[in-house]
C-alpha cells in the first residue's frame, strides 16, 4: 500500500469525506530536506467533510494531523492541507 493510499484510508475512516484528494508532491521536493529516494514524503490533501462543520480551520488541521500522527512521525515530511465543509465548497463557486 502506498503512503497516499494509507492517507486516504485513515482520513476516510476518521472523517467520512464527501471529497478527498491526496496528491504526492514528493518529486517537486527532490534534493530538499526530508526528501527520500522513491518519494512518498510530501503530500497535499484537500478534504471536504461534514465533520468539519462548526470547527475552526486550525482545529480541523489538528484533527487531520492527529489522524496521521504515526505517518507524520515516520514517513511524511510535509503535509499541505485544505480542509473544508460542503457548504464552504459551495460558497467557492
Amino acid at each position: 500500500m502506498t503512503m497516499a493510499d494509507t492517507i486516504r484510508e485513515k482520513l476516510t475512516q476518521n472523517f467520512a469525506p464527501v471529497s478527498l484528494e491526496v496528491t504526492d508532491e514528493s518529486a517537486r521536493h527532490e534534493g530538499h530536506a526530508g526528501a527520500r529516494p522513491g518519494g512518498e514524503t510530501h503530500f497535499a490533501v484537500r478534504i471536504v467533510s461534514n465533520a468539519f462543520e462548526g470547527i475552526s480551520r486550525v482545529e480541523r488541521q489538528r484533527r487531520v494531523y492527529a489522524a496521521l500522527a504515526e505517518e507524520l512521525k515516520t514517513r511524511i515530511h510535509a503535509l499541505s492541507l485544505t480542509t473544508l465543509t460542503p457548504a464552504e465548497v459551495w460558497n467557492e463557486h
